[in-house]
């Protein structure tokens, strides 16, 4: 079943990617430039160099799914950079649906350990 949520944890990789990358492609990224492992049942996002398509690698059990949109007008605006490259759920939502948030600070909620 295609489904992504808040359950997940996603990796934005910033340097432009060559979109006509298939599953192989991906894959080979998330080893040899994250440094992560592919079928951890993480997601890992790619952006185009001019920022208007994107694609989500992600491992379900059996196989791995890709994401694909194309903007057919406007751009993806990237987050802010953190040193973990980790992007939390709410930032990809904003991203993938052009929401631009200036000067937001998320509240604290409870996460149990």
């Amino acid at each position: 079943m295609f489904s992504l949520g808040s359950q997940h944890q996603y990796f934005l990789y910033r340097s432009p990617v060559d979109m006509r990358k298939g599953f192989n492609g991906l894959y080979g990224m998330v080893i040899n430039e994250l440094d992560r492992d592919p079928v951890s049942g993480e997601v890992f996002v790619f952006v185009n160099r001019n920022r208007n398509l994107i694609k989500l690698l992600h491992w379900e059990k059996g196989g791995f799914v890709v994401y694909y949109k194309r903007l057919e007008k406007g751009t993806f605006l990237l987050p802010e950079e953190r040193d973990d490259g980790v992007l939390e759920w709410p930032e990809l939502v904003l991203m993938v649906e052009g929401i631009q948030v200036d000067g937001y600070r998320q509240r604290p909620r409870y996460t149990p350990g």
